[in-house]
């Protein structure tokens, strides 16, 4: 009787689970309609009065996202007061929604990514996950790795789909 070889563990491919770039901590927006004069508009004293009085504390050590959910022309100079206050108490904080925000969070993580490591070998970029992995950190990994690897597939270690595979060198 043979021994059974485990071949995906033994094999040159390496995993890239994009779950393991997900930023943890609680992401919360700071939305800016309730500090609109009649819902409408930025009162410049008033706002930076209410920016004042607010218990910024609420927000610390959490990822928050700056936006306005009102259909109102908000100055930028508003959301850049928002961010002054928040970046003194928040984990990170973003202007944007929520999905901005896991963007900008993913982006930040993925410049921790060890290209050079990944060197002519064979990807999976892992598909399944539990966590919420933004389209965009797909795309961002492959423009990361594409100039490195040998080929890159898409899924688990055991059931791929073949997204690149680097051209061959041409014999002179």
């Amino acid at each position: 009787m043979s021994e059974i070889v485990n071949r995906v563990a033994n094999s040159p491919i390496v995993t890239i689970d994009l779950e393991n770039f997900y930023q943890k901590g609680e992401r919360v927006q700071f939305d800016l309609a309730p500090f609109l004069y009649q819902g409408l508009v930025v009162k410049e004293l008033d706002f930076r009065q209410s920016m004042k009085e607010l218990d910024w504390s609420v927000y610390s050590g959490k990822l928050v996202a700056v936006h306005c959910s009102a259909d109102a022309i908000i100055p930028t100079w508003a959301l850049m007061l928002a961010v002054v206050n928040l970046q003194e108490v928040a984990k990170d904080v973003v202007i944007g929604d929520l999905k901005e925000l896991e963007i900008h969070l993913m982006a930040g993580a993925l410049k921790n990514l060890d290209v050079e490591g990944l060197r002519d070998r064979p990807v999976v970029i892992k598909g399944c996950s539990k966590l919420p992995v933004p389209d965009y950190a797909y795309g961002e990994v492959i423009r990361l790795i594409l100039p490195v690897v040998k080929n890159i597939m898409f899924g688990e270690p055991c059931s791929t789909v073949p997204v690149y595979k680097r051209p061959r060198e041409k014999k002179i």
